[in-house]
């Protein structure tokens, strides 16, 4: 009759194997780091899965049947097996072969995805990444089925069910050319409404943002001439003219031919956060991007 499986578990099969060791229910239990009559209550259930005796009484101990002594090898491999099983997945930058998927905005991409490619070709040089736009109506399905392994969203973008991580809080600053004539003296309220603006807008169709809220707070106003879905025609645009915009200050903190000032009034930042999907929180790759993103965005 053969033995049915569903007796049996990874704890029995440690204890036939102990016992096939130590040929003794006593030194097996101490191996085991369990009781001798819960030893021999795992040897009653084993007797009963193969239908054999296993072991019989000896002068010393116990002595394994023929049909035990014909387990000892192949479960001896098969606990190796499971051994290595168990075991976490190394991971090897420098080896590593993969592709990974990250959902980023303009900003995003500039600020944190382009230093951490930079560190990313100098130590896992076969890992590539695919980056796209963020859309929120497919975000968390896209990430739940694998299609998509980051995002780099705010606080109010991120799905409740979702890992994140806080990268930064992030301010603007008004940003000119140099050489632009409001650079030549304070930057008040009543200059910056003057100035004719630049606004980033994901799509390109707002003049009102978080900016114009402040203002309106106060009762007052600014002339916003340009709305554009991405950062880097702003500033071509406040390079080329006399425009200024309020941008994120690590966007273009250091970047030549722009001055920085702080605004005259008080713009809410905002916070970057990288997100991922439960199914990869235990994953040895992906938590070393996630620490090297992190790190690269500080």
């Amino acid at each position: 009759m053969q033995g049915d499986i569903r007796g049996l578990d990874l704890n029995l099969l440690k204890a036939l194997d102990a016992l096939l060791e130590t040929r003794s229910v006593t030194r097996a239990a101490e191996r085991l780091g369990l009781t001798q009559p819960a030893v021999s209550g795992m040897l009653t259930r084993l007797r009963e899965a193969f239908h054999d005796p296993l072991f019989v009484r000896a002068q010393r101990g116990v002595l394994p049947t023929p049909r035990a002594e014909a387990l000892a090898g192949p479960l001896k491999a098969a606990l190796r097996e499971i051994e290595v099983l168990l075991q976490p997945e190394a991971f090897d930058p420098a080896s590593a072969e993969m592709t990974i998927s990250i959902a980023a905005t303009d900003y995003a991409q500039r600020v944190v995805i382009l230093p951490f490619l930079t560190e990313l070709r100098r130590i896992a040089p076969g890992i590539r990444m695919s980056i796209r736009p963020v859309d929120m109506a497919t975000l968390a399905r896209d990430m739940e089925q694998g299609h998509l392994d980051f995002a780099l969203i705010t606080p109010e973008m991120a799905p409740e069910h979702l890992r994140a991580r806080r990268l930064f809080d992030e301010r603007y600053v008004c940003v000119m050319r140099h050489g632009h004539p409001a650079t030549r003296r304070p930057l008040d309220l009543d200059a910056f409404c003057a100035l004719d603006h630049a606004l980033m807008s994901h799509d390109g169709t707002q003049f009102h943002g978080a900016t114009d809220r402040a203002l309106d707070a106060m009762g007052r106003s600014r002339r916003v001439v340009l709305s554009v879905p991405n950062f880097g025609f702003v500033l071509d645009l406040i390079r080329a003219s006399d425009t200024c915009a309020l941008l994120p200050e690590r966007l273009v903190r250091g970047l030549e031919g722009l001055c920085l000032r702080d605004p005259p009034l008080d713009v809410p930042g905002f916070t970057k956060l990288l997100t991922w999907h439960e199914r990869t929180q235990h994953d040895p790759a992906m938590a070393w991007l996630r620490e090297r993103m992190a790190t690269s965005s500080h």
